[in-house]
């Protein structure tokens, strides 16, 4: 099996990624970035955001260095972005998904003026947290009805508590 990433080696930066852009990358562009990563030898660091000021913060300081970013939001942190006064019960997480979602737009709003490509990601989904991707994943398919690519660029799924069977 030949190496994904060995079509990026040649590559001086990750902006000679066809259709590379700034702002939220999603799917085989967001896939192209990470090889490229690989092929070079470097890791792309994620950053949970909790607020407007955070994600502010994280794309700021890579766009002072020139390299892209990865933004998430873990289920409680996006229910501080939302607003620790939003409902939020167990088996609904309705200010979870309001606020990963909130910060995801904010992302996709703010990201392409400071000139760098970003990833957007959910992080750590246990079982327990099932309605909160969901509602990521109800997000995703809204946006990619209008704008042709889902609002985050990937999510995790994370059953590592569960037993094995």
């Amino acid at each position: 099996m030949s190496d994904p990433c060995v079509q990026f080696k040649d590559m001086k930066s990750y902006w000679d990624i066809p259709g590379m852009k700034a702002g939220v990358v999603t799917g085989k562009l967001a896939w192209s970035l990470l090889q490229f990563c690989k092929a070079k030898g470097f890791a792309l660091p994620s950053f949970n955001c909790t607020g407007s000021s955070s994600c502010n913060a994280v794309l700021e300081a890579a766009a002072k260095i020139g390299m892209p970013a990865y933004i998430q939001f873990s289920e409680g942190g996006a229910a501080f972005f939302a607003g620790k006064g939003l409902p939020n019960d167990k088996g609904k997480l309705q200010a979870s998904i309001l606020g990963a979602c909130a910060g995801a737009h904010y992302v996709r709003n703010v990201a392409p003026a400071y000139g760098i490509p970003v990833l957007v990601h959910s992080d750590h989904c246990a079982k327990k947290l099932l309605p909160w991707f969901d509602g990521m994943l109800e997000a995703d398919e809204a946006f990619f009805a209008k704008h042709g690519e889902p609002l985050f660029s990937s999510h995790m799924l994370d059953l590592s508590e569960e037993p094995d069977v």
